[in-house]
């Protein structure tokens, strides 16, 4: 039987794989779901590159609401983020207004923040 000697770099990356393991059980939804929303593939990395910038102005852990994956659309893979509820909500404010899932979604957090203002 041979012994296994980590070195300091080797443990660094398994703290670091269990990490992003353990944040990938809390992130479960896909920045792509926002397609069947009306929002085009343009719209939704501009609202994930708006939203990750929102969130590294206050010191938000970016790595526990973003992930990037590759993810099978129409027998087509692309390039996805899996996002937590907080990154979820923030693509959609920072998503374009035009469109009325936006636009509602933003109303109804609101509409929910200020009444229990």
């Amino acid at each position: 039987m041979e012994t296994a000697i980590l070195t300091k770099r080797q443990e660094w990356d398994s703290i670091e794989n269990f990490t992003d393991f353990y944040y990938s059980l809390r992130i479960q939804f896909l920045a792509s779901d926002l397609l069947y929303q009306g929002l085009s593939p343009k719209q939704i990395s501009d609202a994930v590159v708006k939203a990750i910038n929102v969130g590294k102005s206050p010191g938000l852990h970016i790595r526990e609401h973003f992930k990037p994956v590759f993810s099978g659309i129409d027998q087509e893979i692309i390039y996805d983020c899996k996002l937590s509820r907080l990154g979820y909500g923030l693509v959609l404010m920072n998503a374009e207004t035009k469109l009325s899932a936006v636009g509602k979604w933003q109303l109804k957090v609101l509409e929910d923040y200020l009444g229990k203002v």
